[in-house]
């Protein structure tokens, strides 16, 4: 994607926009206060030897009646171990509320199947870089209690058309937001941090533990997106698994879940809230591993 205007911008101020923006796009599909860098569904925990774990959470709400709904933090390219941990814990609710804009009436693909798609070519991409696995691959959503609480392909389109929206749109504004707040400095820290984790003998580790410490960025990336009526890719889809998740209390569930990237998930915190569920717990899973020191054998970055 070219842009004439972005085109006269230093390279050096657009690298960490970039990151953070598709991060950002990353934890919708799939965000900070102290240290640790946390939110209250995403955070990044260093180690005392230059590693780290990225974490998500599990946050459970109950409402006066005894009914309880856990928000679960998706990242869409993890730790085979995290898919393995969250999808044996599938099991245990009456309802599993998913993510996932498809065609109307389509059944969501099998395990490993080739979706199409810019998002989910992305992800895979950033699944080989990073070493990862990729959350379409992991997990089964033929499992009988998940139920499919999302947009349609098709009405995601036409709201999207009908507000002017896009996919380049968004990440282009995030960048924008985040280039206001850049300096050369800083611009040419993160371009070199970039360059030493793609020659690093680790790089997949190095590149993760880059990628991870931006999050911290990701709450600020994402306000404000799509004006005061929020926007297609993640209010109106909240507001739907929201009338799903009231489908499934009033035809009388009462453990459910919501596994939804965890950029939406302060949103849906709000709207439980409203609806009379309070916060009584959370639990934290590691989505990537990045402990311990980092390789020290010399490498040389491959260019061919």
């Amino acid at each position: 994607m070219t842009n004439d205007g972005n085109s006269r911008i230093p390279h050096t101020l657009r690298r960490k926009p970039l990151v953070v923006s598709l991060l950002a796009l990353l934890s919708i599909a799939a965000a900070p206060t102290a240290n640790p860098s946390t939110t209250d569904f995403l955070r990044f925990v260093p180690d005392k030897v230059g590693g780290g774990t990225l974490q998500t959470a599990t946050t459970r709400y109950r409402n006066a009646a005894g009914a309880t709904v856990d928000l679960i933090a998706a990242v869409h390219v993890a730790d085979s171990a995290y898919y393995h941990q969250v999808e044996k814990s599938f099991k245990q609710y009456d309802a599993l509320l998913y993510e996932m804009v498809k065609p109307q009436g389509m059944a969501p693909p099998a395990p490993g199947a080739k979706a199409g798609g810019a998002v989910t070519g992305l992800q895979r991409f950033l699944k080989k870089v990073l070493d990862l696995d990729f959350q379409l691959d992991a997990i089964d959503y033929s499992a009988p209690n998940f139920v499919h609480a999302d947009l349609d392909a098709e009405t995601f389109a036409q709201m999207q058309g009908d507000r002017g929206e896009s996919i380049p749109g968004i990440i282009l504004q995030s960048m924008l937001r985040e280039m206001a707040k850049e300096d050369g400095a800083n611009g040419d820290v993160q371009l070199g941090q970039l360059l030493m984790a793609l020659q690093a003998p680790d790089r997949a580790k190095q590149l993760k533990l880059l990628l991870a410490r931006q999050f911290n960025d990701v709450e600020d990336a994402l306000s404000g997106l799509g004006g005061p009526d929020g926007s297609v890719i993640l209010t109106e889809r909240n507001k739907r698994a929201l009338t799903v998740l009231d489908e499934q209390l009033h035809a009388g569930k009462k453990h459910l879940a919501i596994f939804y990237g965890a950029a939406h998930l302060p949103d849906m915190a709000q709207r439980l809230s409203q609806r009379g569920f309070k916060r009584v717990g959370s639990k934290w899973q590691v989505a990537w591993n990045m402990a311990g020191p980092p390789a020290t054998r010399p490498t040389t970055l491959n260019t061919k």
